[in-house]
């Protein structure tokens, strides 16, 4: 019985050893600066520091558009005011409609324009050449 105990201590202290020199491995591994945690580590920060100045350039593109879209938004507000006061300007002229009303002339009565009887056959265009013709001769 005590060489079957031994067999297993011998067989568990190798088990340990095997598995010490495993995470001693991995361990340094994982500390290596050119491939492990630290080299990941140098990479994020160099990653950061790209990633900083990306930052400030484009929050300073930011304020110029900012301060460009300000400006462009007074010249439209301006704008906007003129246009209002020409729309308001506009609703104290007359309407086209009754101020036409106002200036037309009614036509003569058909009754006073009787057109003699030769020009009646003619039409209206050649009339005036045919008066025309008969005066000049």
């Amino acid at each position: 019985m005590e060489l079957i105990a031994d067999i297993l201590l011998i067989g568990a202290a190798l088990a340990a050893t095997v598995y010490c020199i495993v995470l001693s491995r991995r361990l340094r591994r994982f500390t290596d600066l050119e491939k492990g945690v630290g080299g990941a580590i140098a990479m994020l920060s160099g990653q950061v520091d790209d990633m900083t100045r990306t930052l400030e350039v484009a929050q300073a593109s930011a304020i110029g558009s900012t301060e460009t879209l300000n400006e462009l938004t007074g010249k439209a507000e301006n704008a906007a005011r003129r246009l209002e006061l020409l729309v308001a300007a506009m609703h104290d002229l007359p309407d086209p409609e009754s101020a036409a009303g106002n200036n037309r002339r009614e036509p003569p009565p058909e009754t006073a324009m009787q057109p003699e009887e030769s020009e009646a056959a003619e039409p209206l265009f050649l009339s005036k050449r045919a008066r025309l013709g008969t005066a000049a001769e």
